[in-house]
């Protein structure tokens, strides 16, 4: 996807790389064209107005929108909407398979409409790669790598000859199997190339930013490699893949500033979870983060990946870096086409691009400062990936922590024998010690001081706790590579740190059963148990239904509390253990330097390793290609699938919308408080058996041990849709002191499962709506969160604030987001849940950010009235409203070209 416009400002120009032209779209040019200094505009940002300058066709893209997104350096922020055309989009299996199985759905809907299905087609690169499906049913043993991957592909055989199919049906549509990598490490491994390049109408090459966006919201990771993309839900990623474009508005941009270099015994994780804590503070929802400063020199690239990864977690857009020598050293070492790294180079000096120690900093609309040499060892939790804690704190924090935790006034004293051992566990102790995660196994400087911490370890004589399950799961094969080339995962193996797979694993949820035994104390008890990983999500009910508190940690402290088997231990001043004569062995006995870990990764890591497993990454093992698949252009769907089902989206779609209409009547399916997340929204992890999606599966025969995650089940809307706003700790104010999916059916008040209150609601003709907190939707961009919303009939979500990706999926899927007026809450208005809505004035059309009138009629008949904000922001977004959705506005859009 390079232009469809006309370049009224002429700026394009040619660059002559070692004798190769290659056109490219000027940034200076625009500047002598009459747009002004640009110099000083931040990279992010002019990577959105070159793509504005090679898309500009004053239709989609005018000379004003370039104009005012150039006249940003005036007031450090620009109120303009745009349309942004990103070069490709990334997918993981969780999120990909229900996008595959829409576009597969939307082939079958066009030829419905008398349309041509080959229109249906990606016209962006897309890449999705499978890496959310494996979990860590076997751990701690030599064979437990091959038996989660066959467990993998037993589970998961028809999802993955669906997306088998894919990869043949659709055009620009590449898959990495199974066993390969995290599509975010692969990214930044492999599929990123900094400067992207397409042949143009005319068959002339033209180069311009890599920019993308992903159906997960770790996408961000590649903005440490300066390649600006984020996370948004699978409905806008569609509409990207099909040549929408994405309607935002032009941010605000927050700079970081950093100096200094990390001290010894820090980590690239002790600084990671620090900017995020400070940026959560700061307030960056919506806005972009650029780092800057002298503290850029000391990071190696996969230090930048690590913090750009967790811009979700610091509730930024994205966290970019720009391009300097770093980039190019990392592009050459990851084997990246020589010439592409020269074009990288010389396109970033031609445009401005390119930054080093002359550079002039850009200016921002707000800036913080961090010196890297402040950093402190650091976890994060119990239930936040914001919620730092000084590893000198940790224990004594976990113990005020624990009786809002457990709800009980057992305190850490308080242990439960194991049956079958010799041991008893209590409160506070981990049960999960997991290795995982693209934030950190991404970063060869924290994966080989886990393995120098765990040989440290053996040689002291010391053991993992036998409560602790262990587990090692690597973003890609080059982490294997270079574990087995320092010898150090001969080490990990000892402690139990072996490989489980390649993929996320513990921190989507895929942890795998921790031992009955150990679970049937916990319950017993009553025990608030603990993991500790390496991720960056660690919210409740999400890593496990046994740890009730989280807690993220660079690696080689994943495995020092694996050692000490428990939070209640202060690290960093008791003994982990004791050795062979019986001394104590303390955290400092066991951590190498920092000198150490940089000379190991110098001595470990070679070019050689990314040349040799990303040479034919598409391929797949024989495993992969013996998959049997469907044929032709339009699927031929199972109707006995329990995994892939034809969705209902599309179901009796007329060639044009409706009116806009109002919400009448409605009910309150759910009452929610702040900070309800894309996690306790959407359907994530096991399928519980008494369960509405439990029910459906053994409905149709399925046993139970071959339930699957939700994750794994996405592209049956059957099953998502009834565990949507099902988590484990979803509370529901309408059902008070209940967890779990459960909502009261007014106006009797009968105590319901979500999913069943909706499906009578819908029967009666009743809409539904959502009430909520601060923070709605924060966490993954997961479709689902907005797509179970749909399918159970909720046609409004109230809150006090919105999570940028989720908002956005709400209004991609036909649903109206609505904000309370300052001061005013659910709280405020005392709901209970009995109430009816009426939300007026939409049937005369929307506009956006308009104010939308709300009445509220009590069980008692008295009735309140207020203003809501409507929070569709573009005029783009209020087509896709009319239309009751993106989907079906690409649709009628390409069926009437």
């Amino acid at each position: 996807m390079t232009t469809t416009g006309h370049d009224s400002l002429n700026t394009r120009r040619t660059l002559d790389v070692d004798g190769k032209k290659i056109d490219y779209y000027s940034i200076p040019a625009a500047e002598e064209a009459g747009l002004g200094d640009l110099s000083r505009l931040p990279f992010s940002l002019k990577v959105l107005l070159e793509n504005l300058l090679r898309h500009e066709d004053s239709r989609t893209v005018t000379s004003e929108d370039v104009s005012a997104l150039a006249g940003w350096l005036k007031e450090k922020k620009a109120d303009r909407e745009i349309a942004y055309r990103p070069a490709r989009v990334l997918m993981q299996d969780f999120t990909g398979v229900p996008a595959v199985v829409d576009l597969a759905a939307m082939r079958d809907a066009m030829v419905k409409l008398g349309g041509d299905p080959e229109k249906i087609n990606p016209l962006a690169q897309c890449d999705l790669v499978i890496d959310h499906s494996v979990m860590v049913d076997k751990a701690g043993s030599q064979s437990a790598f091959k038996q989660n991957v066959d467990l993998e592909m037993e589970r998961n055989g028809e999802r993955y000859s669906f997306l088998r199919w894919g990869q043949k049906a659709f055009d620009n549509f590449r898959v990495v199997p199974p066993g390969t990598g995290i599509c975010h490490q692969v990214n930044l491994e492999y599929l990123a190339q900094t400067v992207w390049t397409t042949k143009d109408q005319n068959g002339n090459e033209v180069a311009y930013p890599d920019t993308l966006v992903g159906t997960d919201s770790h996408t961000t990771m590649v903005n440490g490699m300066a390649v600006l993309g984020w996370g948004v839900g699978g409905i806008e990623a569609e509409a990207v893949m099909l040549g929408q474009p994405i309607s935002m508005l032009v941010p605000e941009v927050v700079g970081f500033k950093l100096t200094g270099k990390l001290k010894e015994g820090t980590t690239a994780t002790d600084l990671v979870l620090t900017i995020t804590q400070m940026l959560r503070a700061q307030g960056v929802v919506g806005k972009f983060v650029e780092f800057f400063g002298p503290g850029l020199d000391e990071l190696a690239l996969a230090d930048r990946a690590t913090i750009s990864n967790m811009a979700p977690e610091y509730g930024a857009t994205c966290g970019f870096f720009p391009i300097d020598a770093e980039t190019i050293n990392f592009l050459n070492f990851t084997a990246r086409d020589p010439e592409r790294v020269k074009l990288v180079e010389a396109y970033a000096k031609a445009q401005g691009m390119w930054r080093d120690a002359n550079t002039p900093d850009p200016e921002f609309t707000a800036t913080l400062e961090l010196d890297i040499s402040t950093v402190v060892p650091s976890l994060a939790g119990p239930k936040r990936p914001q919620d730092r804690v000084l590893l000198t704190d940790a224990a004594s924090s976990f113990k005020t922590a624990l009786p809002v935790l457990s709800g009980n006034d057992a305190g850490i004293e308080k242990k439960v024998p194991v049956k079958g051992t010799d041991y008893s566990i209590g409160s506070g102790d981990v049960i999960i010690a997991a290795i995982t995660s693209c934030t950190n196994t991404s970063n060869p400087s924290v994966m080989l001081a886990a393995g120098l911490v765990a040989r440290n370890a053996i040689a002291k004589g010391l053991t993992v706790k036998p409560w602790v399950k262990t587990s090692l799961a690597p973003g890609s094969k080059v982490v294997t590579d270079y574990l087995n080339r320092a010898g150090l995962q001969d080490d990990l193996d000892t402690l139990g740190f072996n490989l489980v797979g390649y993929g996320c694993t513990t921190c989507i949820g895929n942890s795998g059963p921790v031992a009955e035994p150990i679970a049937e104390a916990i319950t017993e008890g009553e025990l608030v148990a603990c993991s500790v990983l390496s991720g960056n999500r660690n919210f409740e009910g999400r890593v496990s239904p046994h740890a009730k508190a989280n807690y993220l940690a660079s690696p080689p402290l994943v495995v020092a509390y694996a050692i000490a088997g428990s939070l209640n231990i202060d690290i960093t001043k008791e003994a982990l253990g004791e050795d062979k004569d019986g001394n104590p062995v303390y955290l400092k006995d066991i951590w190498p330097t920092n000198q150490e870990v940089q000379e190991t990764v110098q001595a470990a890591l070679t070019r050689d390793m990314f040349v040799a497993q990303y040479s034919d990454v598409f391929a797949g093992d024989a495993e992969w290609q013996s998959i049997k698949t469907a044929e032709g252009q339009t699927y031929t769907w199972d109707s006995g699938s329990t995994y892939v089902q034809h969705p209902p989206y599309f179901e009796g779609m007329k060639k044009e919308p409706g009116d806009f209409s109002d919400i009448n009547g409605a009910r309150v399916l759910a009452l929610l408080g702040d900070s309800v997340t894309t996690d306790h929204i959407s359907p994530a992890g096991a399928i519980k058996a008494d369960s509405p999606a439990g029910d459906y599966l053994n409905d149709h025969q399925v046993p139970v041990k071959d339930f699957n995650s939700f994750g794994s089940r996405r592209g049956n809307h059957e099953v998502m849709m009834r565990g949507t706003f099902a988590n484990i700790r979803l509370r529901n104010e309408v059902a008070p002191g209940t967890e779990g999916g459960v909502t009261r059916h007014m106006p009797d008040g009968t105590q319901q499962w979500i999913y069943d209150a909706s499906m009578q609601y819908q029967k009666d003709g009743v809409p539904l709506v959502v009430f909520a907190g601060k923070e709605y939707g924060t966490g993954s961009s997961r479709d689902w969160a907005a797509k179970g919303t749909r399918l159970l009939g909720i046609k409004a979500v109230v809150a006090e604030s919105f999570e940028r990706i989720h908002r956005s999926n709400l209004v991609g899927m036909g649903i109206l987001p609505l904000q309370f007026p300052e001061g005013v809450t659910r709280k405020t208005l005392n709901l209970d849940g009995s109430e009816k809505v009426d939300i007026t004035g939409i049937a005369d059309g929307i506009k956006p950010r308009m104010a939308v009138p709300c009445t509220i009629t009590r069980a008692d008949g008295s009735v309140e009235k207020l203003e809501l904000l409507c929070r569709i922001d573009t005029v783009d977004e209020v087509d896709y409203y009319r239309h009751e959705g993106i989907l079906q506005y690409v649709l009628r859009k390409l069926s009437a070209s």
